[in-house]
């Protein structure tokens, strides 16, 4: 009972809000969104070409005969450590690291299980609100399959280092108080810039994924970390 009315009821809402929230985003503002005119804008400036349909992929050789840019240079290690099965690895680590140094299985499982709970959210959600990537963007890297709605490596990302940030703080840990902030909004929200730099996202998609990784960070720490 109290994993069903602490975990799975409100998971079960999570998806259905993001659901309509996807839904009407795409009926308001379509599948080319104006949000996107800035990305396209920001891209432009840096003298980066679009490419035309949703799984084009703009190689390096023919997008700019000149040095990379600073920003791409930066957002494409960004982008890599978000992926599918660097945050597997990265989430299994932390579990780990935290059972050596608390022996507290509670604590270890909260980063794994804050992804739990953000991925299966993020797979119903994505599932039924079915938006393409967007379009006529510089994008070097080929996009995954799932919806763009919302952006699951945005939800991790805030999921992960949110949980981290709060086992922190439930330890005691010197140094919580500057970590903190930096673990749950500066990497991520450095993470969410680079997937809709790279043409991965729509802007409104990295707000959603950040909501849903806070919400999940946060029913972890309520279940396991406040008792």
């Amino acid at each position: 009972m109290p994993l069903l009315r602490g975990v799975v009821l409100p998971g079960l809402g999570a998806i259905a809000v993001l659901a309509a929230a996807g839904r009407a985003i795409r009926l308001l503002g379509g599948d080319d969104p104006r949000e996107d005119r800035a990305v396209r804008a920001l891209q432009g400036a840096f003298g980066h070409r679009p490419v035309d349909g949703d799984t084009a992929v703009a190689t390096r050789a023919a997008d700019s005969t000149g040095p990379r840019d600073p920003i791409d240079r930066v957002t494409e290690p960004l982008s890599w450590y978000s992926g599918v099965p660097q945050t597997i690895v990265n989430g299994a680590i932390w579990c780990g690291v935290t059972w050596m140094l608390t022996r507290d299985r509670r604590s270890a499982v909260a980063p794994a299980s804050a992804l739990a709970l953000e991925t299966a959210c993020f797979v119903a959600s994505a599932a039924l609100v079915g938006r393409p990537r967007p379009e006529r963007v510089w994008r070097p890297e080929q996009p995954h399959a799932t919806s763009s709605f919302p952006s699951g490596h945005t939800a991790a990302a805030f999921a992960l280092h949110g949980a981290l940030a709060d086992l922190l703080e439930h330890h005691g840990v010197r140094g919580a108080r500057v970590l903190g902030p930096l673990l749950r909004y500066g990497i991520p929200g450095a993470i969410a810039f680079s997937r809709v730099y790279r043409g991965q996202h729509h802007i409104s998609d990295t707000v959603a994924g950040a909501i849903l990784g806070r919400w999940s960070a946060a029913a972890v720490r309520r279940e396991l970390l406040s008792s």
